[in-house]
């Protein structure tokens, strides 16, 4: 009898199996099947030899990594532009969020959802242009607008303390708006009576979104910033790629632009893999970390 509940129930999972196979598979090939690559890290690779013939050398690729002070630069750049911009973009989308829900005429909202999903589907090479035109020294509209006004025109991208507002705000502009998607997702599950409740009880917009709305999608702003915080190590590439120049490389140059100079232009894969495998061990740590801190909200992920 047990057998044929069994299968009955198997026949039943059947499709939704079949539907989730090529998830699972696209996992195993792209996710888990690159991981056994990170064993150059602990070889001094060579292409002719491959990643199994190359010589074994331990520790020496993470104890050159460590060595270096450019090394330790990049470390530090990657930590804190990504740390700053957590900080600064993570409560954007949150007040996006708030303030569509609290839009009554559609059109309206409708009209403003789309200006602020737009930017996500811009490549970061169309947002470096858009920068460009924008901060440029000699063709910006900004130093262009300046320079009719009668004053001399500003290094915007050549200057680190204008260079990191760009940077940051460029960002916000590109992402907030799509994820956005998710709070208001969110907030538009929370039950309609609870406001009413809250206005019947004399509480005016502020304190309905203080006592009703944030506390309603706290769980998952809590999962959002568990996943925000695996991601400390980890600056887009494209981004600093196409808004960095030499003049603040002492501030733009992070693993990610390391790893494609360094490990594939220059053929030093060994030492790019031990930055790599370093930069997932940190998020691993950090999501365990933060996951341990809303673990004490009852908002944890495990």
């Amino acid at each position: 009898m047990r057998n044929v509940k069994l299968r009955l129930r198997f026949r039943r999972t059947l499709p939704l199996m079949l539907m989730f196979a090529p998830v699972v598979a696209f996992f195993i090939i792209f996710r888990y099947v690159p991981m056994l690559g990170n064993v150059i890290a602990f070889k001094q690779y060579n292409l002719l030899e491959g990643v199994w013939g190359s010589p074994w050398v331990g520790l020496d690729n993470f104890r050159m990594m460590f060595q270096n002070p450019q090394t330790l630069q990049i470390i530090r750049n990657t930590f804190v532009l990504s740390l700053l911009s957590i900080l600064l973009g993570f409560p954007f989308p949150i007040l996006l969020a708030v303030m569509l829900n609290e839009m009554r005429k559609m059109w309206l909202k409708k009209t403003v959802q789309t200006l602020l999903y737009l930017p996500h589907f811009f490549s970061w090479v169309i947002v470096g242009g858009l920068v460009i035109t924008l901060f440029g020294t000699q063709a910006g509209m900004i130093n262009n607008w300046i320079a009719s006004m009668g004053g001399e025109p500003i290094s915007f991208l050549y200057k680190v303390e204008t260079w990191l507002p760009i940077f940051f705000g460029s960002a916000i502009w590109k992402e907030a708006g799509f994820s956005a998607i998710i709070y208001l997702a969110a907030v538009s599950s929370i039950d309609p009576h609870l406001y009413e409740s809250a206005s019947i009880d004399g509480a005016g917009k502020f304190k309905q979104i203080r006592h009703v709305t944030l506390p309603g999608i706290f769980p998952v702003i809590s999962i959002m910033f568990i996943l925000a915080m695996g991601r400390v190590m980890e600056v887009g590439f494209d981004q600093v790629y196409n808004l960095q120049n030499a003049v603040v490389s002492s501030v733009s140059s992070v693993i990610s632009t390391y790893i494609f100079t360094v490990g594939i232009q220059g053929g030093l894969y060994s030492i790019t893999t031990a930055m790599g495998l370093f930069e997932a061990m940190i998020g691993l740590v950090l999501v365990v970390l933060a996951n341990r801190i809303a673990k004490t909200f009852n908002q944890s992920l495990w």
